[in-house]
């Protein structure tokens, strides 16, 4: 019988993993499956409990339930204990380990996929949720020549600054008027609903990547607004969906698959 993997979240059908893992799993000879699962938004531990019951191996988390993954690993990562969530968990004899592949995914799309440097940039990260939690140290590390976390509500941010420490600066997006960014990374929900943060004009320095962690709906209002605003390139997140995938991969098989020609596919036969 083959191995089984799923993603878990609610939403969940839009998720392209299914057929990532298929051609990680086709290019390195492995014998897995992999599948959607919707858990309510107030069921999370039950679907994960019956899905190891049945013999599931690991899982991909999804909104909204990163920070409960959070609390079910009883094994956690540095970098899922520095997130504070967690979109991986490997189910072990006598433990659930989690760990947190997002940064690894934002930073290898944005240096390998789309060329550009982190190092010296002015960077805005949207929204102070599970998404943004798991890229802050790893863009951290890139050593930009700042980090502004923004979100609706100052007081949210403040929390992530607090656990963060040196190196993050906070802000609500009213107060981001005036000032100017070489990256800005939308890692709210607001494209899940057709929404837009309430951002003010003038953010994009020029030649400036504009970055949705979304993917798969068309051009989010996020990107429209960007794209309006000038800056250039645009980019959603299929790319880090993709590169935060291999590193699940490897942690649960230990073997690295090539991403590109998983990309460049996924790119073919857009939804």
């Amino acid at each position: 019988m083959p191995d089984q993997y799923a993603v878990i979240g609610n939403p969940v059908a839009h998720s392209r993993s299914p057929q990532i893992h298929a051609e990680f799993a086709r290019q390195t000879g492995q014998d897995l499956t992999y599948e959607r699962l919707l858990a309510p938004a107030n069921g999370f531990m039950e679907a994960v409990k019956a899905f190891q019951a049945r013999g599931g191996l690991g899982l991909n988390v999804t909104l909204p339930f990163k920070a409960e993954a959070f609390g079910y690993a009883t094994r956690l990562s540095g970098r899922a204990s520095a997130a504070q969530a967690v979109n991986t968990l490997k189910f072990e004899d006598d433990a659930v380990f989690g760990d947190n592949t997002d940064g690894t995914g934002l930073i290898g799309d944005i240096t390998h996929n789309l060329g550009r440097d982190i190092a010296g940039r002015r960077v805005l990260l949207l929204g102070a949720g599970g998404a943004a939690r798991g890229v802050i140290m790893p863009l951290l590390l890139q050593q930009p020549a700042s980090l502004t976390l923004a979100n609706r509500t100052l007081a949210k941010a403040q929390a992530l600054q607090q656990t963060i420490g040196a190196g993050l600066e906070v802000s609500t997006y009213a107060e981001l008027a005036g000032r100017q960014f070489d990256i800005v990374v939308n890692a709210t929900s607001a494209s899940l609903t057709g929404a837009l943060p309430q951002l003010p004009s003038g953010l994009f320095a020029g030649g400036a990547l504009a970055y949705d962690m979304m993917y798969g709906v068309g051009e989010t209002p996020f990107l429209a607004f960007a794209r309006v605003e000038g800056a250039a390139p645009l980019a959603d997140g299929l790319g880090m969906l993709v590169e935060q995938a291999a590193e699940s991969f490897f942690i649960w098989r230990g073997l690295r698959p090539d991403t590109a020609p998983v990309l460049k596919l996924l790119r073919q036969t857009a939804v």
